[in-house]
């Protein structure tokens, strides 16, 4: 299931929009419901929290960190916000569904399963 809306802090909004984001991303962060970001709650998805979601086209399950484009680093499963999966995920809560298109065209829907975020 997912709402209608994707929850982010401001400071992460904030910095997400100086970035320029391509279209999809966008779209999302300008319908979100923006928060100081001591008030988003603890099972959203926010920039450098780490994030077990499932891949529903295959099956696979994944943890990843979301990160800024220039703490991105593949080996270490620290995703970009701004790559396919980072750009998908930003926003979520837990138990929350999104179809994604990637811009090669492919689709995939994601689930969050769980939020952690750094101490």
């Amino acid at each position: 299931m997912r709402s209608d809306y994707i929850i982010m802090g401001d400071t992460d909004f904030v910095r997400l929009m100086a970035l320029n984001p391509e279209p999809q991303l966008r779209a999302e962060l300008e319908g979100a419901v923006v928060m100081p970001t001591g008030a988003v709650p603890p099972g959203v998805v926010t920039l450098n929290a780490r994030v077990r979601y499932v891949d529903e086209s295959t099956g696979e399950s994944r943890n990843i960190e979301v990160v800024y484009p220039t703490d991105a680093d593949a080996a270490a499963g620290k995703v970009s916000v701004l790559a396919p999966v980072g750009s998908a995920l930003i926003g979520l809560s837990v138990g929350e569904r999104i179809d994604w298109t990637f811009p090669n065209g492919r689709r995939i829907r994601l689930r969050v399963e769980a939020v952690h975020h750094p101490a």
